[in-house]
């Protein structure tokens, strides 16, 4: 079965009572046992919940994977899997990363022992000169956030099995209806399930992905022992907002290769970074593991000072945090997704004072690029280059 029908279908076949098309949210957090030594197969809902099991069903089936967990927020579901490691593991990260990643790993994880490389992981030769014995894992966003840096999942996850190493991929910007890498090679899958699977600005969830009966087995561990869970009402708003992950995806992708190409040639456009673009340095392996693109980008403008006034001018577009849901967002990276990444990380990288990224929604893309337009105008005129 087509994937745009298996969304489509996420538990519209799974009541066997009442046939109800859309899966019931059960609220119970305890459930009765027949007797003695007996169990429905659920016990109490930090364990296993009906309606959150659907969900964790369909995106371990959506992913190629055994085993899904959903958890209370993508931050969770990373450190529900940062939890498998301890005292003197190291681990291997992607060098243009989300700032929550950054700021769990630094501030957080490095209070049990865990410490962190940051690197190009598409470079395989800086990755064999940082791997050490205490080295577990490899994390790889894939296109990174936000300069949509792109590694090819096949060779890299390759190499992390030569290495007894996890893969780890977030898949948040691709989601598995764009690309799927457990197919590629990869151990485990994380979402922020708040951006595209949710699509509507309206639930907070993560999404964990597990390969595997052992790993899989230790993530159940996992994830019940520290009950990060998402509730039910949650679960049943991220499978209804799963069901159009289909017809969302390929609306926010056509939006986004429309307006970064009218981006290109503005003249106050610096450099845009979108895999979607024959430029892009990624787009060839961009193109082989995935079937699409995300709807978010970045852009640099030629003049810092047109930041603020275009943040204030746009209309349509909301000058907001968070990306993936059906209304347009637009963000500055280095003081708010990125701020907590050091300056001179952030510059390195090109997290810099230049650039915004833009999460496109679902609006038609005239109405976009006109507001887009109209915001440059303004701009234009307060900084006095009319």
């Amino acid at each position: 079965m087509k994937i745009e029908s298996r969304l489509a279908q996420i538990g519209s076949i799974k009541e066997p009572v009442t046939g109800a098309v859309s899966f019931p949210v059960y609220q119970s957090t305890a459930f009765r046992h027949p007797r003695l030594g007996e169990s429905t197969g659920f016990d109490y809902a930090r364990t296993k919940s009906p309606t959150r099991t659907v969900l964790e069903e369909a995106a371990a089936e959506l992913e190629s994977g055994d085993a899904g967990f959903a958890c209370s927020s993508g931050m969770a579901a990373l450190t529900t899997i940062f939890s498998l490691f301890g005292q003197g593991d190291h681990l291997l990260v992607s060098l243009d990363l989300y700032g929550g990643t950054y700021r769990l790993l630094e501030r957080i994880m490095s209070r049990f022992g865990v410490t962190a490389s940051y690197v190009d992981t598409n470079d395989l030769d800086a990755l064999n000169t940082l791997v050490t014995p205490s080295t577990k894992a490899i994390l790889i966003e894939t296109p990174t956030n936000p300069l949509m840096m792109i590694t090819d999942l096949e060779r890299v996850c390759a190499w992390a099995k030569s290495k007894h190493l996890l893969s780890i991929v977030d898949n948040t910007l691709l989601t598995p209806f764009f690309q799927r890498p457990i197919e590629l090679g990869a151990d485990i899958v994380v979402h922020s399930a708040t951006k595209y699977l949710g699509g509507h600005n309206d639930v907070l969830a993560g999404l964990i992905v597990t390969k595997g009966k052992e790993l899989s087995e230790q993530m159940a561990f996992l994830h019940n022992s520290l009950g990060a869970v998402l509730g039910p009402q949650d679960s049943w708003l991220l499978m209804r907002g799963m069901k159009t992950l289909a017809l969302r995806m390929e609306r926010h992708q056509a939006n986004a290769t429309a307006i970064a190409n009218w981006l290109l040639t503005h003249e106050a456009v610096d450099v845009v970074y979108y895999p979607a673009l024959p430029h892009h340095p990624g787009h060839e392996e961009q193109s082989r593991q995935s079937s699409g693109n995300t709807g978010i980008f970045s852009f640099r403008l030629k003049n810092a000072a047109y930041v603020e006034p275009i943040l204030r001018h746009v209309k349509l577009i909301a000058f907001a945090e968070s990306l993936g849901g059906v209304e347009s967002l637009m963000t500055y990276p280095a003081v708010q997704t990125h701020a907590d990444i050091p300056l001179e990380i952030r510059e390195r990288i090109g997290v810099d004072d230049r650039l915004l990224r833009f999460s496109v929604g679902i609006e038609h893309q005239d109405d976009l690029i006109a507001d887009l337009a109209q915001a440059f105008e303004a701009a234009k005129r307060e900084i006095g280059e009319a």
